[in-house]
């Protein structure tokens, strides 16, 4: 390799594992990203998993549950970090200076000009991060700079833009993953109605806020509201009654009306494993909270199967005496 490559190679490390500091008032700080597994609708495993040292994620929805797959529109962006004089001392000064200077001196000279030119300087260096959780993140964050400085009060093409940063709460947003209840629950009979409700959904209400310290913060919250039912089949087969079935369903209590669930109307036993795959959905719309960006975005959606048999309900009729 190189040997101005593989300092600038060493160098790039080197910042990744730099503290967060305040472009304000440069301090130490603590690892900011965010990690949470989310199953997209097609079943892929995609991650929240946000490389960067300033934004932080916070709030009940970044943890505990899972997401939808939801893909931001630009997995990468530049974001604001140190101001000239603070930049030029990582790279001078401390062990790996020393270290960069043992690997070819001449390179590290050339290296460390740039931010040695912009001393005396107001602005801040820019770099770049990404959410490599996203299949399209590492390609994007490899098209952009490693440095960028700019001006007080202005961002660059490709910096960190408050609709991103919500995008970036929308990726990290959880949901508890629900367990279906049915009654009956083994086997249903045609005719027979079939109540279905949702257990541990926890707190109804998840958050999720993305904040650049002093800089901005969004948050989004997501709601539960709402519980879709698919039996499996066609129509003819069955018929949902969803009128009772608020946000979580409606447990059955005996002598009670039925007012969510399905009746099926036919047996399963011609179906593939003799049964009918019924979906629960649960629905959370989801807000920007103070309606801080001008868009809204889709609600996110978990849904749970389970293989509902249905058989005959058979009765015996003896003759009269």
């Amino acid at each position: 390799m190189h040997p101005m490559k593989a300092l600038i190679s060493f160098a790039t490390a080197g910042l990744l594992l730099l503290p967060s500091l305040s472009a304000q008032d440069p301090g130490p700080g603590n690892d900011t990203s965010a990690r949470g597994s989310q199953t997209g609708k097609s079943g892929e495993q995609l991650r929240a998993e946000i490389e960067s040292r300033r934004i932080k994620i916070s709030g009940n929805g970044a943890k505990g549950g899972k997401g939808d797959g939801f893909r931001m529109k630009r997995p990468c962006w530049y974001e604001p970090f140190l101001n000239a004089e603070d930049m030029h001392r990582f790279f001078t000064e401390g062990r790996d200076a020393a270290n960069r200077a043992r690997i070819d001196e001449e390179s590290r000279r050339e290296f460390v000009q740039p931010f040695k030119d912009r001393l005396g300087q107001e602005g801040l260096w820019w770099t770049p991060a990404y959410n490599k959780g996203d299949p399209a993140g590492a390609a994007c964050w490899a098209a952009l700079q490693q440095f960028l400085f700019v001006p007080p009060g202005v961002t660059p093409p490709s910096g960190i833009t408050i609709e991103q940063l919500a995008e970036l709460a929308r990726a990290a947003m959880t949901v508890p993953e629900q367990t279906v209840k049915l009654n009956p629950d083994a086997k249903s009979f045609v005719n027979l109605p079939t109540h279905v409700w949702l257990e541990g959904i926890g707190e109804t209400r998840r958050s999720v806020t993305a904040e650049i310290p002093g800089v901005m913060s969004v948050t989004v919250v997501a709601t539960l509201q709402d519980l879709k039912i698919d039996p499996g089949t066609t129509p003819d087969r069955a018929e949902v009654t969803a009128s009772g079935c608020g946000t979580a369903g409606k447990p059955y209590v005996k002598g009670g009306a039925f007012s969510c669930g399905v009746r099926y109307l036919r047996s399963s036993i011609d179906q593939p494993r003799e049964t009918y795959p019924l979906t629960v959905t649960a629905v959370w719309p989801v807000e920007v909270q103070g309606d801080v960006v001008p868009f809204q975005f889709a609600p996110v959606e978990l849904s749970v199967t389970r293989d509902v048999p249905v058989g005959e309900i058979q009765s015996n009729v003896k003759p009269p005496n």
